[in-house]
């Protein structure tokens, strides 16, 4: 593509002798790559401008061209703009995969503002914090989600909501529409939904507010100038290494990069069409980058799932045919199961980049044998865009290990105390430097410092590096549960926990699970003659917290093991539990 630009070529002050992992690239990946000096929103308009009448998305059967796309991508930007978003205003996504949010995304950026992706399964305390800490103006949701806002919106500073549905401006089938639905999110058990104040006018109908910017119209506001590559482009929440929820400050040569990046590893032709199944979710960065903004900027189409389910996956790879497949463990682990059982046509997929969560060689070997596909482990954090390592695609693959650096990116292993560099071999904390890591936190310097020093990012992650520069997880120095993909903090789930009236002490750690990689365990000390069961605390939960982050197992102990100052040691209850479940037991 033009308009390019070096940039970052060998980051940072280190030689190219200090990156083994070079000479393991596969042939056709350069050791550095050229971005374009040019904002996000360059992908979208570059592929209107080159593919216009090429396919950009697939919709439960609706179909929209990367003009169509890019058009209602300007309309979504100058409605914004008349509804007074200004330049570095942020504008909450709480949408599924559909239409929508590509529409959305592109559309805020465009209108100079920042982009706050909000997961929809967030419960309404969960959407407070996170619409208050970022200071979202406008936000972009499901009318059958505007219950959570409606019981919190007093209490953040959102000045315009804009609902949509899933059928919105894409007429689907009745069948369809619902199904669709349905997909998406499921009503709290007794829960009556908030009805929607129609005669409000800071409630906004997507379809209405796309279609008042048509015509004569599209001139009457307009789109400030584009914004330069270093602009914020997005908050991303984010746990970090406290498990404080922050957002951190991704840009738009952060986001760029790393799409130019992904799409360069995957080693695909220039020029080349393909079709990516969209099924892990844009609100979360891996799947914006990965699924959204690499597929875009190879102008290809994105077939989009608002939800994984087993069959809907099924029947979408057989009717849609894509070879592009991103996606978790627990996806490929589901589906493999189904396959070995009830054949299936997965022949189209090529490439499975598989992030957010440790890749067991098993599950590879499964997937790869119902599909034929090429099933790599790659590795990255919210804070870097994220992806930052991965093994080839088609090069020689380290099974076990998150691979190698991508290029322009530089990785060692350090003491965490120091930063300084630890011999070869020897376990220490990841740090990574690249043009793809974010300028920091939020409004938190403080937490910003203890993470970023002279551009090498703390990952939070214990590893070693191999002679030829593939990297191997080995633990975590944070105690973030990886559970099906999703990022859970003890914290957020130990907060809910202690504010139950019955609760004296509350801890939660992930323990091992074969379908989820991790699961949250409970454990629970009770207050003095106070009597609990596993029921109340589930509903608890359930009312209070989204539901991956609700506990799979409860443990009820008379006290919790604790440092000499009195932190809970949850290493420790994660080890007990599991020797406790490596003991032999006795037939009944």
């Amino acid at each position: 593509m033009d308009d390019a630009t070096p940039h970052d070529a060998l980051p940072g002050d280190a030689t190219p002798a200090s990156r083994p992992w070079i000479a393991h690239y596969s042939s056709s990946v350069p050791a550095s790559i050229t971005v374009p000096e040019q904002p996000l929103t360059w992908l979208l308009d570059e592929a209107a401008r080159t593919s216009g009448a090429f396919t950009a998305i697939e919709y439960y059967g609706a179909h929209l061209s990367y003009a169509q796309l890019a058009s209602l991508v300007d309309r979504f930007a100058r409605a914004l703009v008349k509804l007074g978003v200004r330049s570095g205003d942020r504008v909450s996504i709480c949408l599924p995969n559909c239409p929508q949010f590509p529409i959305a995304f592109y559309g805020a950026l465009k209108a100079g503002a920042v982009v706050v992706p909000t997961n929809p399964l967030y419960t309404p305390p969960e959407l407070e914090h996170q619409l208050r800490d970022s200071g979202a103006k406008v936000i972009v949701l499901l009318d059958q989600l505007y219950h959570n806002l409606a019981e919190v919106r007093a209490k953040t500073p959102i000045e315009h909501v804009i609902l949509t549905n899933v059928a919105d401006y894409f007429p689907l089938p009745l069948a369809l529409a619902y199904h669709a639905r349905e997909a998406i999110t499921s009503r709290r058990q007794g829960h009556k939904p908030e009805r929607i104040p129609r005669h409000d006018p800071s409630v906004h109908d997507f379809r209405r507010l796309i279609a008042q910017t048509g015509g004569q119209s599209l001139e009457d506001y307009q789109l400030p100038a584009p914004a330069g590559p270093d602009d914020l482009a997005l908050l991303q929440y984010t746990g970090g290494t406290t498990g404080v929820s922050k957002g951190a400050m991704l840009t738009h040569r952060n986001l760029l990069t790393n799409a130019v990046q992904c799409w360069t590893w995957n080693e695909q032709p220039e020029g080349s069409k393909h079709i990516t199944l969209c099924v892990a979710p844009f609100f979360h960065v891996y799947g914006l980058t990965v699924a959204m903004n690499l597929t875009i900027y190879a102008a290809s189409t994105m077939a989009l799932l608002p939800r994984f389910t087993v069959k809907d996956t099924l029947d979408a790879i057989e009717k849609y045919r894509p070879d592009l497949f991103p996606g978790v463990p627990t996806m490929y682990l589901a589906l493999a199961r189904e396959v070995e059982q009830h054949k299936r046509d997965l022949s189209s997929i090529q490439v499975c980049i598989s992030g957010s969560a440790p890749l067991p060689a098993e599950v590879q070997r499964r997937f790869e044998a119902v599909s034929g596909a090429k099933v790599v482990e790659g590795y990255g954090l919210t804070e870097a865009s994220p992806v930052t390592h991965c093994n080839p695609v088609y090069g020689e693959r380290h099974v076990g290990t998150i691979g190698l650096p991508l290029p322009n990116t530089d990785a060692m292993i350090i003491n965490s105390d120091t930063w300084e560099p630890v011999p070869l071999g020897t376990r220490g904390e990841i740090a990574v430097r690249g043009p793809q890591v974010m300028r920091g936190y939020w409004n938190r310097p403080d937490e910003t410092t203890k993470v970023i020093r002279d551009g090498w990012l703390r990952t939070g992650d214990i590893g070693v590096m191999d002679a030829d520069g593939y990297f191997t997880i080995v633990d975590r120095a944070k105690d973030m549960i990886l559970a099906s993909g999703y990022n859970v903090y003890p914290r957020d789930v130990e907060e809910v926990l202690y504010a139950h009236p019955k609760v004296l002490e509350a801890a939660v750690a992930g323990m091992p699970d074969e379908y989820r990689g991790e699961t949250v365990r409970a454990f629970i000390v009770v207050k003095p003659g106070e009597k609990l069961t596993v029921a109340e605390l589930d509903q608890w939960c359930h009312e209070r917290l989204a539901a991956y982050k609700v506990p799979k197992e409860y443990e009820f102990r008379d006290s919790l093991p604790k440092t000499l100052v009195g932190k809970v040691l949850r290493r420790a209850l994660r080890e007990e539990a599991m020797a406790r479940a490596a003991e032999p037991h006795e037939p009944a």
